[in-house]
């Protein structure tokens, strides 16, 4: 007895043709290039997920460092004076601090200097 795929097929085929919503051309609708599309795009993601915990560290640094240019101290200066005062603070909150918080922060920099 012969086992017919029909609905399996066309189960599978839906899935990758619902993750492939919103491409353009035939990427949308054919499954072959559906489905290439869908494989590079989860590639894509997977990466840009790292990448992006890259991004925002290096953009935190920067409004650190902006802020601390005024005050007339490094950013490296900055950050291995708290860490020998042993002030654990990340460098999300003090971009933070920096940004809404400027009072907070002039007194963290007055207490490392």
């Amino acid at each position: 007895m012969r086992v017919k795929r029909g609905t399996v097929r066309h189960a599978k085929h839906k899935k990758i043709i619902k993750a492939a919503k919103g491409y353009t051309g035939r990427r949308k609708s054919v499954f072959k290039l559906a489905k290439q599309a869908v494989l590079k795009a989860g590639k894509y993601s997977y990466r840009d997920r790292r990448v992006k915990k890259r991004e925002f560290r290096s953009l935190w640094i920067v409004r650190i460092n902006a802020f601390l240019s005024d005050k007339g101290i490094s950013y490296s200066e900055f950050i291995h004076k708290l860490a020998e005062k042993k002030i654990d603070l990340n460098r999300k909150i003090l971009a933070d601090l920096a940004k809404n918080n400027p009072e907070v922060m002039e007194k963290l920099v007055a207490e490392v200097k």
